[in-house]
């Protein structure tokens, strides 16, 4: 006989562009094992918009495999990496606890005692959706390495984009600016405490550059505003949109640095002393930080998921991060 505990309903990709809900069976947690039951979930919507498009090219299909990954893309696939949740089967020491998890959206699911990472008490649930797109945003600024003083432009008023200017604003000395074409994002650039400014409107002669907002033109924006010898970080993800950018005018003369930031390997400079638990452990302690609740957007039933997936996927202005209650 299957008990409640054993029951679990999950969100499928079935095909590009419709999603369902669908009834799992849980095997009993090992030893080694957690049972979660889910309490929020959030949408990585630049990534999961992408996937849900079926626009994910063949040369990735490996590489951009979630940790829990279900299935195949294009479909059925069963996607997600932002899950929060209490312990409900597990050792003493974790039951009734809330984790993180880089689980897809399930009402419950059983995962390594390793996986999930305890949300400190001083932290809302409901804030915790943040930890993967946070992590994220802590690997791009060590890719990016800033200096005490620099003068920083974040392109792209996005999650990521945001988590990212906010992070860089608490550096001593640095003077940061977040671009958007939207200039309806100035609100959430004052909540964060940087200086909003649309692209064209933009301080040049900048020494880092960020570049977050997944479209070809604001990569084109960070070039021209770089200073001499400046770093470009990209840190969109473009999928099988192709980019093409003016590499013909002052990308040489300005000797230009271009580098990609990813989050699935940890930075060049702190890989040899950090692992991904540390790094998560350090997201849980910036995640302590109230402003950040300023990036949850909206949020939506677990049961609605298969449409609120299809609207977010049309990029309808003025979503951050959408949160889905359980």
């Amino acid at each position: 006989m299957i008990t409640e505990f054993q029951r679990a309903r999950a969100f499928w990709l079935v095909a590009p562009g419709r999603g369902e809900l669908q009834n799992e069976r849980l095997a009993p947690p090992g030893p080694d094992e957690v049972q979660v039951r889910t309490r929020y979930s959030g949408i990585s919507r630049g990534t999961e918009s992408r996937v849900f498009r079926g626009e994910i090219p063949l040369s990735q299909y490996l590489t951009m495999r979630a940790p829990f990954q279900q299935g195949e893309f294009p479909g059925p696939v069963k996607y997600g990496y932002c899950n929060v949740g209490i312990v409900e089967v597990g050792p003493p020491a974790l039951l009734g606890q809330t984790v993180f998890c880089l689980y897809p959206h399930q009402d419950r699911y059983v995962v390594p005692i390793s996986a999930v990472t305890r949300v400190p008490a001083s932290i809302p649930a409901g804030r915790a959706v943040l930890a993967a797109n946070l992590e994220t945003a802590l690997n791009v600024l060590w890719d990016a390495a800033p200096r005490l003083g620099d003068r920083i432009t974040v392109i792209g008023a996005g999650v990521v984009g945001c988590l990212i200017a906010r992070l860089a604003g608490k550096l001593l000395g640095c003077r940061v600016q977040l671009l958007d074409v939207d200039p309806g994002k100035a609100d959430i650039a004052e909540l964060l405490g940087v200086r909003f400014a649309l692209p064209e409107l933009a301080e040049n002669e900048q020494d880092i550059i960020i570049h977050a907002s997944g479209a070809p033109t604001g990569l084109a924006a960070a070039l021209r505003l770089a200073g001499f010898e400046a770093t470009v970080v990209e840190a969109s993800w473009f999928g099988t949109q192709s980019v093409s950018l003016p590499l013909g005018e002052d990308f040489h003369v300005k000797r230009l640095h271009l580098r990609s930031s990813q989050v699935g390997h940890i930075a060049t400079a702190q890989r040899s002393r950090w692992n991904y638990r540390r790094r998560m452990t350090t997201v849980m302690e910036l995640l302590d930080d109230p402003i950040l609740d300023g990036l949850i957007s909206g949020e939506s039933p677990f049961a609605a998921l298969p449409q609120t997936m299809a609207e977010l996927s049309r990029n309808p202005p003025g979503v951050l991060c959408h949160r889905v209650v359980y």
